[in-house]
């Protein structure tokens, strides 16, 4: 494992942001939805590639909370471009990655939270 400085750590600008678009991506290798998520108005509306399909289904993504890093250079995924880098964890209990979801009762969208 390689160890990163805590000055590299300070300069990940991640934030919570609320999905307002999800749909399939099946020009992916690996299952993927394309999801369009809302930062709010300093950042604005990003789009983000992820392999939560197993973990989550459309339907539960829509209007969710998730945490993604917004300073990654873009990264061309296939036809697609991701903006920001969303959060998760391999799902141990099947395919897809689990995206962390914060509560929304403790931030407003677009918060910093490193």
């Amino acid at each position: 494992m390689e160890q990163i400085s805590w000055d590299d750590f300070k300069k990940v600008d991640i934030r919570v942001g609320k999905i307002i678009e999800v749909s399939d991506f099946p020009e992916a290798r690996k299952s993927a939805y394309k999801l369009t998520v809302d930062f709010g108005s300093e950042i604005g509306v990003k789009q983000s590639s992820v392999q939560a399909v197993g973990a989550h289904t459309k339907e539960d993504l829509l209007n969710s909370f998730v945490c993604c890093v917004v300073n990654f250079p873009p990264k061309q995924v296939g036809p697609f471009t991701s903006e920001v880098l969303t959060l998760g964890f391999r799902n141990n209990a099947g395919d897809g990655w689990v995206l962390i979801e914060p509560k929304k009762s403790s931030f407003n969208v677009g918060s910093k939270l490193a």
